[in-house]
């Protein structure tokens, strides 16, 4: 259902059920899935690709170009992914030359004035509380919670299953699992009462309990650290994707909070 006070695009594609309220607009070269709903007063500009069953609140944007002095008019997009929510006045850019989209993945909920810049990779079953903002570049995993008015400098990793406390300031890489809090922001422990909602057995939350006691409590350096992971705790999944994250991260990772086993 089209609301006939909306401004729609006779090149965009759309789903035959896709409601638009009014005073919305939908530039060319959009496609918008099933079941999605548009809310009054949001822009849909050239590049926007939205999924199947997302919620558009009032005063988004999606696909305005970046905010970038670099970008000479490529042809790029923004990617929402199915079932995502976005609340009201959040924008989310389209890519540059660099990685040539940006994405929220499915199932995301991206509150109230939130950013997503240019080039942003941000996974699935992301939480992005309100007034946060991501700047050019930013990869942000699954399941990641990101507390309201953080910001989050260029180039940042975000890793997976993480908890981060409202209003940091994040210039350093996140690894996977963990609560960043404090000032400046740092590791603080694990995320154990999340993992155990996502159905962590307590085997494996004491496995990354200790690859992290090892990595920031042994008193060696980040490689050597490492290292001694990899001999001393049993090998899964999770320890792997820590390690993983750590080695190829290009901005290092946060610090340990002082007093944090």
């Amino acid at each position: 259902m089209h609301q006939p006070l909306a401004s729609i695009n006779p090149d965009a594609r759309i789903a035959d059920d896709v409601v638009i309220g009014p005073f919305t607009t939908i530039d060319r070269n959009v496609e918008i899935g099933a079941r999605t709903r548009i809310g009054s007063n949001v822009t849909i500009l050239e590049g926007a690709r939205i999924g199947c069953g997302v919620t558009i609140f009032p005063g988004a944007v999606v696909g305005a170009i970046p905010q970038d002095l670099k970008f000479r008019g490529e042809e790029t997009t923004a990617e929402i992914g199915d079932n995502t929510v976005l609340r009201e006045c959040v924008t989310v850019n389209r890519g540059t030359a660099a990685k040539g989209r940006t994405v929220v993945g499915k199932n995301c909920l991206i509150m109230a004035y939130s950013h997503v810049a240019h080039d942003c990779i941000v996974g699935n079953n992301v939480i992005i509380s309100n007034a946060s903002q991501l700047a050019g570049e930013v990869e942000v995993d699954d399941f990641a919670i990101i507390g309201g008015g953080s910001l989050i400098h260029q180039f940042c990793h975000i890793g997976s299953h993480i908890m981060m406390q409202g209003g940091a300031l994040v210039n350093k890489d996140i690894p996977p699992f963990i609560k960043a809090a404090r000032e400046p922001i740092s590791y603080t422990g694990i995320n154990t009462v999340g993992l155990r909602r996502r159905g962590y057995s307590s085997e494996t939350i004491e496995l990354i309990q200790e690859t992290y006691r090892l990595l920031y409590n042994s008193g060696k350096n980040i490689s050597d650290a490492l290292e001694l992971i990899e001999r001393e705790v049993p090998q899964c999944a999770e320890r792997d994707m820590i390690v993983n994250f750590v080695r190829k991260s290009e901005r290092g990772i946060l610090r340990c909070y002082p007093g944090t086993v």
